[in-house]
């Protein structure tokens, strides 16, 4: 089986093609376990398929190192639209793809026939507890205090499509993230467990960020995470309506537009391709 390699500011993924939807859902979930161990496999934050839709103009499914299916991915969506462009399964610049949290929407930027960047239509963030989902009486959840292992932290919890909880911290470089990621990720709070953002805002346009993401640990980079974060500074008043997200692996730029909708600018590149001789 063929494969591929990309990575979007090191948030790195294996994509492989199942244009003829041949793989079943256990297969994928076992393929995504085995493909990304980073010892007895390729190494990877997931696994990317490329599939066909009928209401879009691709279907793409993403799972986590673990096996788990996750509902959207900025980066994984900026790999995915690179990759069907570059591989000439289409020849549109702004593309329509499927995914589990609705149509999400790519523009590519090229510059002497190659892509440089892609701008992705993140669509608008759920602000409301039930729709993050989280336990809890109907409203927003800005900085109310969460319980984690007898520390209390204040949280901001917004959904990009998939959940998040996001904690300002005065020095993002030296917390504990190791520590309290997976303690929150799986906190019972969150019905189908949470993604974290760790964020120290910098300035009125700036952010520092690490993420723990649901499923695969730690990540050099989140789009979603990215984009929640700029929801959750704007909605305490730390922030205008665009940032720069710094992350451990490059950075980001994120608006929060006057339509309600997200959109993030980054890159994307493919790191090699191969076969898999493990299906």
């Amino acid at each position: 089986m063929r494969f591929t390699k990309s990575q979007g500011l090191g948030n790195d993924y294996i994509i492989i093609e199942d244009l003829r939807q041949r793989r079943s859902g256990p297969a994928l979930r076992r393929l995504a376990r085995e493909m990304s161990d980073r010892h007895f496999g390729i190494g990877a934050d997931g696994l990317i398929v490329v599939l066909p839709s009928k209401s879009a103009d691709f279907r793409m499914r993403i799972f986590n190192p673990d096996g788990s299916e996750a509902e959207m991915c900025g980066n994984g969506v900026r790999i995915f639209a690179r990759y069907v462009y570059d591989h000439r399964l289409t020849r549109r610049k702004e593309l329509a793809i499927e995914t589990l949290a609705g149509i999400i929407r790519p523009k590519l930027s090229l510059r002497a026939g190659k892509v440089r960047a892609i701008t992705v239509d993140m669509g608008a963030p759920r602000l409301e507890r039930a729709e993050i989902p989280m336990q809890g009486p109907p409203g927003r959840v800005i900085r109310q205090p969460l319980e984690v292992d007898g520390e209390t932290f204040e949280v901001t919890c917004v959904s990009m499509g998939n959940p998040h909880c996001v904690i300002f911290v005065d020095d993002v470089t030296s917390f504990a993230v190791e520590r309290v990621g997976p303690a929150i990720e799986n906190h019972p709070a969150f019905p189908r467990r949470t993604n974290v953002e760790f964020v120290q805002v910098v300035s009125a346009t700036e952010l520092r960020m690490r993420v723990w993401e649901r499923g695969a640990g730690e990540t050099l980079a989140c789009g979603t995470g990215a984009s929640a974060s700029l929801v959750a500074t704007h909605l305490n008043g730390l922030t205008g309506r665009k940032v720069v997200v710094h992350l451990r692996g490059g950075d980001l730029r994120v608006s929060w537009n006057a339509d309600d909708h997200v959109f993030i600018t980054g890159p994307a590149k493919e790191v090699f391709s191969g076969e898999w001789l493990g299906d």
